[in-house]
């Protein structure tokens, strides 16, 4: 690698193909990763199981992808970033597929969990590769885009597959589902351009990995920005877990269909996702990461609001934010991380999924005791904390806004 090698720019031909590779990555990653969260409630009754226990195939892969995603990160730098993800994605989608075949719950749940092991080799290696091949200046851009591809997954893999559902059973919803992503997985490798500034290293050392990673969480900057993963991803799906259960209880009484449709503001975290990343290269990353964080604290306290239109549109805030959010701390931590971007992206993955599972079970306190009072309160203290975090992160020169 040498500094004459070009970066891949906004309005060329590969930044397209790149642009369209990793959207379709992250929309096949997440719509595998969440397709089974409407169908909870079918396992329990077709396996005659508790709803703990129904929500397995969920829980094994979001832990399992919380795992793999960090080995992943030191795994990437050793093999082919396209081939890592390619292989991960059609891994994934093939698991899928078994899924739905699966007959004993033990089959189905073990499959979800492999699932989980093989996505863990898209998203950090897909932020790496951003950060290494795109212009600087075009960063946020594009990984706004690819944040996009994750929104239209997640709302695919929840809304999309209810319909499926409904229509057919939900054994050939997820092999449908995981069809459509082994499509997906294939687009994405015979698009993606292969990587120029990035070099396969040969032999594994351990205590290298180690060091690296002990050098970024030593990075106070860096720290403050996993610990925003941390917030926004453990805000974003707390709030979605009770909302459900607010909806359709007293005094709203939706039905899960009307509850399932709140899956469509995801179509807004496509377009915010874009635009933070173009505000983010124009105009600063803390100036659009504090105003992603704002817009989702309003978003909570708007759905504090009785009226039924108001907690939608709060809900429609938070999910505005949350893409925004990610797009711009995405993208920083690969800009911030020098060489060694792989490692860093795994790192802020890793409190990402664990802000999810634990903020995510500790707002089930709060709803049963405090009711949704108390998850808003929650959540908005901890946004307030990501605020803070926020603040104290410096915008070095080669972050301030591109020429």
């Amino acid at each position: 690698m040498t500094p004459s090698v070009p970066y891949i720019e906004s309005g060329s031909p590969a930044y397209r193909r790149a642009v369209l590779a990793l959207f379709l990555a992250g929309f096949a990653t997440f719509s595998l990763l969440y397709c089974v969260q409407p169908l909870l409630p079918l396992f329990a009754r077709d396996y005659h199981i508790s709803p703990a226990h129904a929500a397995l195939p969920l829980s094994v892969t979001t832990a399992a992808l919380a795992v793999a995603v960090f080995v992943a990160g030191a795994l990437s730098q050793h093999m082919p970033r396209r081939a890592l993800m390619g292989g991960s994605l059609v891994a994934a989608a093939l698991c899928n597929i078994a899924a739905g075949f699966a007959q004993p719950w033990w089959l189905l749940v073990t499959t979800r969990l492999a699932e989980g092991i093989a996505l863990g080799g898209v998203p950090a290696v897909a932020m790496a590769y951003l950060a290494e091949e795109i212009h600087p200046r075009d960063l946020g851009k594009a990984m706004g885009q690819y944040v996009g591809g994750t929104a239209l997954g997640g709302m695919a893999g929840r809304f999309g597959i209810g319909l499926l559902t409904e229509w057919f059973s939900w054994r050939v919803a997820i092999s449908v589902l995981g069809a459509l992503c082994l499509i997906s997985a294939l687009g994405f490798v015979a698009l993606l351009p292969p990587s120029r500034h990035f070099t396969v290293k040969r032999g594994f050392d351990r205590r290298a990995h180690l060091a690296i990673w002990r050098g970024q969480l030593a990075n106070p900057a860096l720290l403050r920005l996993f610990g925003i993963g941390f917030v926004l991803m453990g805000v974003f799906v707390t709030l979605f877990n009770y909302t459900g259960f607010r909806l359709t209880g007293a005094p709203y009484h939706l039905s899960q269909t009307a509850n399932a449709l709140i899956y469509l503001t995801y179509i807004s975290g496509i377009f915010s996702s874009a635009l933070a990343g173009r505000m983010a290269d124009r105009h600063g990353r803390r100036a659009t990461l504090l105003a992603t964080l704002a817009i989702i604290l309003a978003g909570v306290v708007l759905t504090l609001a009785p009226w039924l239109p108001l907690v939608v549109a709060g809900i429609g805030l938070v999910t505005i934010g949350f893409f925004a959010g990610h797009a711009v701390a995405g993208g920083w931590v690969g800009a911030m991380a020098g060489p060694d971007k792989g490692h860093a992206s795994a790192l802020y993955l890793l409190f990402y999924y664990v802000g999810s599972s634990v903020l995510g079970w500790l707002g089930g306190a709060f709803w049963q005791h405090q009711g949704w009072g108390g998850v808003a309160g929650l959540t908005g203290g901890v946004l307030c904390c990501g605020l803070l975090l926020a603040l104290r992160i410096p915008e070095p020169e080669r972050t301030r806004p591109f020429a």
